[in-house]
């Protein structure tokens, strides 16, 4: 998924079409001999605070002398085609960022570097799971996690005050309790809505399949099949359906969360709750900053009482291109970014860090704190290059929801039919 700060919500990953590229011969070396070298590091626009790169790339110079870091910011937009340039030519960059719903693409195309032999020296025992599965294809790893975000249940802490909530909802039934008591609660205004939920918010809808022990899609062999149609995938697609009726929300039920921008309805302050990301939460305060004193977030419950639910981990992945001529001096600097150090400063920033357990940095703020509880519970979408397309096409998961929301057809048809949709793209 592309970066979360300053991005479209639910802007995934784009279609990747990337051409094989041979690996150089030339691995590299450390660059301690003093030999001048050049390490291309391509990140993108808003992924990792100045003050985390600038302190990193001096470090790695001053410790690999004759080394210059080219660090350069990459914008989100026109990446794919930058990209594909890039890693086709006798020139790629030395260390590149993907989206994690990217990484199977590039790594079946094989554009990058396998790094199964190198997961031990780059912090293999504190990466983040879910992130860990969006980089591994044919059972080898290819990057490592950089960071991640993932959506909680922000909320007015006022409103749950005057509505008598005197406690965030610890499982789903005390959820629509409590939007039940907000729309209760406020009743005479004819324009509020005790959650924001738009009819297309499919990864929204993610956590309340995998709560249920579905999927949206099961690997069979080296093929990938719709997994809709199963008691658990129905469970949670009516849960969506529960929550919408009982909000009586006023989102289209044919949009997702950026059609408006879900934020600037939170902004409007007739909000009780939205199902959103830190920067979206971000951008309510900024339109609204008396916003700032009255919000705060809790982990999207599960059904099972004082757990969280699964979550879709949305961030970027590190890898190193094929054709690297610097393989070696880029893996030294993937080790030192995977320190426990840069990683504090990840967390510092806002961010689920990717290669450390150890959120308590994150932690110090209610929305960093739900992030930090939720991420250990993450998952990715299936890592298939199949996958790209369903996001950028028809997504057979939004035709869905809008059917099953609108009375156009029955759980059973909607799941059915978007389930040979699904199949159909994946094994396309």
């Amino acid at each position: 998924m592309k970066g979360w700060r300053g991005l479209a919500v639910g802007a995934a990953a784009l279609a990747v079409a990337v051409a094989g590229c041979g690996t150089s011969s030339d691995g590299g070396n450390s660059g301690n001999s003093g030999e001048p070298k050049t390490l291309t590091v391509w990140l993108m626009d808003g992924s990792a605070p100045t003050t985390l790169t600038d302190a990193l790339n001096k470090e790695f110079q001053d410790s690999h002398p004759g080394v210059t870091v080219k660090y350069e910011v990459q914008k989100w937009n026109g990446i794919q085609e930058k990209l594909t340039t890039a890693l086709t030519s006798n020139n790629p960059p030395d260390v590149i960022e993907l989206g994690n719903t990217q990484t199977a693409k590039f790594a079946a195309e094989e554009t990058l570097l396998d790094l199964s032999g190198d997961v031990s020296n780059l912090n293999g025992d504190q990466w983040l799971g879910g992130l860990k599965d969006s980089l591994t294809w044919d059972g080898k790893q290819y990057g490592l996690p950089f960071y991640a975000a993932n959506r909680t249940v922000i909320y007015r802490t006022d409103l749950f005050e005057a509505a008598g909530i005197t406690s965030t909802p610890k499982s789903r039934d005390e959820w629509v309790a409590a939007i039940e008591k907000l729309k209760t609660a406020n009743a005479a205004d004819p324009e509020f809505q005790s959650l924001y939920l738009p009819g297309q918010s499919w990864y929204a809808l993610l956590s309340f399949i995998w709560d249920e022990g579905g999927d949206v899609a099961k690997a069979q062999g080296s093929a990938w099949a719709g997994a809709l149609n199963t008691p658990e995938a129905k469970a949670g697609v009516d849960f969506y359906k529960k929550l919408v009726d009982t909000s009586g929300t006023k989102a289209p039920k044919d949009a997702d969360e950026a059609t408006p921008q879900q934020m600037e309805v939170f902004g409007t302050g007739k909000v009780g709750m939205m199902i959103g990301l830190p920067w979206e939460l971000a951008g309510a305060v900024k339109a609204n900053p008396d916003l700032k004193e009255k919000t705060a977030a809790f982990p999207i419950p599960s059904k099972t009482a004082g757990k969280t639910a699964p979550v879709f981990l949305g961030g970027s992945n590190l890898a190193i291109p094929a054709g690297s001529k610097n393989s070696d001096l880029a893996k030294e600097y993937l080790k030192l970014l995977s320190s426990k150090k840069y990683q504090d400063m990840l967390a510092e920033g806002g961010a689920v860090p990717g290669t450390s357990t150890d959120t308590s940095k994150l932690a110090t703020t209610p929305l960093g704190k739900a992030l930090a509880e939720s991420a250990p519970n993450g998952k990715v979408t299936p890592t298939t290059p199949a996958w790209a397309a369903v996001e950028a096409g028809q997504n057979p998961l939004k035709d869905m929801l809008t059917a099953y929301l609108t009375g156009a057809k029955t759980l059973d048809q909607a799941t059915a039919d978007a389930n040979t949709a699904l199949s159909k793209t994946l094994g396309g």
